[in-house]
C-alpha cells in the first residue's frame, strides 16, 4: 500500500466528521424522520462525489502529462486554496446550527436524487478535490487516473460509512450537540488543524 494513502484517509474522515452542510443535512434528515432516511441521503450525496472525481482526473491527468511544473504548480495552487479554507473557517462562528424546518418526508428514490444533485452542482466540491486529491498520487508518472480514481473511491468509503454511523446515532449526537455549545469550538478548530495540515503535506 502507498504511504501516502494513510495521511489521506486520515485527512479524509478528519474533513468528513467536520460540521459541514452535507453531514448536517444527514444529521437533521435522521432525527426529522429515521435513520434509513439519512443513509439513503447519504448515498446520493457520496455518489455525487464520483462525478467531481472524473472531473478532477480526467482534467489534471492531462496536465500533469504536459509538465511536471504545471503539476507543482497545481499543488501549490491546492496548499494555497487549503490555507484560504483554514482561514475562513478561523473567522467564522463555531456555533453549530440545525433546523429540522423544511425537511419533507420523501420516497428513498427522491432522497437519493436529492443528495446526488446537492452534490453535484455544488462547485466547490470539484475545486477542493482539485486542491486535495494531487497532493497525494504516489506516482505521478504513472497511472494517474487510475490513481484518483482509488483516492475517490476511498473518501466516497469513509464519508458512506461516517455519514450511516451519523443517521444511526442521531438522536444521541444532536443531545450531544445541544448540550455541549463548546463541541463547535472544538470542531472549528479541528478543521482549521486539518487544512493547514494537509497543505504542508501537499507541499512536503
Amino acid at each position: 500500500m502507498p504511504d501516502q494513502l494513510i495521511p489521506f484517509l486520515t485527512a479524509s474522515v478528519l474533513l468528513t466528521l467536520s460540521p459541514g452542510p452535507d453531514i448536517i443535512y444527514v444529521l437533521v434528515r435522521s432525527m426529522a424522520y429515521s435513520a434509513k432516511q439519512g443513509i439513503v441521503t447519504a448515498l446520493g450525496l457520496v455518489s455525487g462525489i464520483l462525478v467531481h472525481t472524473s472531473l478532477v482526473a480526467f482534467g489534471v491527468s492531462a496536465l500533469i502529462k504536459q509538465s511536471e511544473y504545471v503539476f507543482l504548480l497545481i499543488k501549490i495552487l491546492g496548499a494555497a486554496y487549503l490555507l484560504y479554507l483554514a482561514w475562513q473557517v478561523l473567522k467564522s462562528d463555531p456555533a453549530i446550527a440545525f433546523s429540522e424546518e423544511g425537511i419533507r418526508d420523501k420516497s428513498s428514490v427522491k432522497l437519493f436524487k436529492q443528495g446526488f444533485i446537492m452534490n453535484v452542482l455544488n462547485p466547490k466540491v470539484s475545486i477542493f478535490f482539485l486542491a486535495f486529491f494531487p497532493g497525494f498520487l504516489w506516482e505521478p508518472e504513472g497511472n494517474t487516473l487510475m490513481q484518483f480514481y482509488i483516492l475517490g473511491g476511498l473518501f466516497m468509503l469513509q464519508a458512506l460509512i461516517i455519514f450511516s454511523l451519523v443517521a444511526i446515532l442521531s438522536d444521541k449526537i444532536s443531545v450531544y450537540i445541544k448540550s455541549h455549545p463548546s463541541s463547535g469550538k472544538f470542531l472549528k478548530w479541528m478543521q482549521v488543524v486539518v487544512f493547514v495540515l494537509i497543505a504542508v503535506l501537499i507541499l512536503v
